[in-house]
């Protein structure tokens, strides 16, 4: 995740979506299902889409995509239509929305969020290397209920 990134893509087609670029993640297993783990900072669009859904989509592309993801982790949904202007096709599934051109999509329906807090820090210069403004992500932990390969 932190090389080859991923989209994390949250809404449908009725009520609009939103996506946005990460590089902070985690595959693994809780509360005896299959998890996935993704932080959005609070200035993120993307954020009032998965914080108003139940399901969110972790898209992964092959490397041809690296320089769209750039372009969609610097840009925001609020001001223009970045996923036609990168040319990804949405998919539209029951209540989330994915790419075509993903190799990879975890359809995740979020379980928990909650705020990362300074005060639950414990060192200091990790939270002051990613936090000087103290914009704290919130972490969300999906269940991933369905996987989508690219054959």
């Amino acid at each position: 995740i932190a090389k080859e990134w991923m989209l994390i893509t949250a809404g449908d087609e009725a009520n609009g979506y939103n996506t946005m670029t990460a590089s902070w993640g985690h595959l693994g297993s809780l509360w005896n299902k299959p998890t996935a783990i993704c932080y959005v900072r609070p200035q993120r669009y993307t954020k009032e889409f998965i914080d108003r859904e139940s399901y969110y989509t972790l898209c992964f592309f092959p490397e041809a995509f690296h320089k769209a993801l750039g372009y969609l982790g610097t840009k925001s949904g609020r001001d223009e239509d970045k996923v036609a202007k990168v040319g990804l096709t949405p998919v539209f599934g029951e209540g989330y929305t994915y790419f075509a051109e993903a190799e990879l999509v975890l359809v995740c329906r979020t379980l928990y969020q909650a705020p990362l807090k300074e005060e639950y820090f414990r060192d200091a210069a990790v939270m002051d290397a990613n936090y000087p403004e103290r914009d704290f992500h919130d972490l969300y932990i999906g269940a991933i209920e369905k996987v989508l390969v690219k054959e």
